[in-house]
């Protein structure tokens, strides 16, 4: 698995020269389009096939500040797979190895109307994919 890149931007910076801290909540969520891409299951295909994956919760830790115009390798890898609940985790490293960031996203899969779904029943496809790159599973 391809970790994703993100260069920093100018505008994601605050007045003392930093990266802001909500910019890093950002950062995941395209890491995890980007994940979802490359594991075949695109958030444009799964919306298109009637499923949407709200965030449920979200977690970061910060360790070091970045910087305009640093470049940040974000691995991501599935933590924790219930079939109906997928917790996400991220860390964020600059060019030298520096562990920049640390977190975790939680979310859970419904149709357009709103109803809980279970991925394996409704996107076996889906579920196999996210399977092969779970690390803890504990099915519902």
């Amino acid at each position: 698995m391809r970790a994703y890149e993100h260069k920093v931007q100018y505008y994601e910076t605050d007045k003392m020269g930093i990266v802001h801290h909500s910019n890093y909540i950002r950062w995941m969520e395209e890491a995890r389009v980007d994940f979802m891409e490359q594991i075949g299951w695109g958030m444009d295909r799964l919306e298109e096939l009637g499923m949407v994956s709200p965030v449920t919760g979200v977690e970061c830790k910060y360790k070091v500040s970045t910087k305009f115009p640093e470049r940040i390798r974000i691995e991501v890898g599935i933590e924790e797979f219930r079939g109906v609940k997928l917790k996400l985790r991220y860390a964020m490293y600059k060019e030298d190895g520096t562990l920049v960031c640390e977190g975790h996203s939680e979310h859970g899969f419904l149709d357009t109307n709103g109803k809980i779904i279970s991925v394996k029943k409704e996107f076996p496809g889906c579920y196999a994919a996210l399977m092969e790159y779970a690390d803890c599973v504990k099915e519902q």
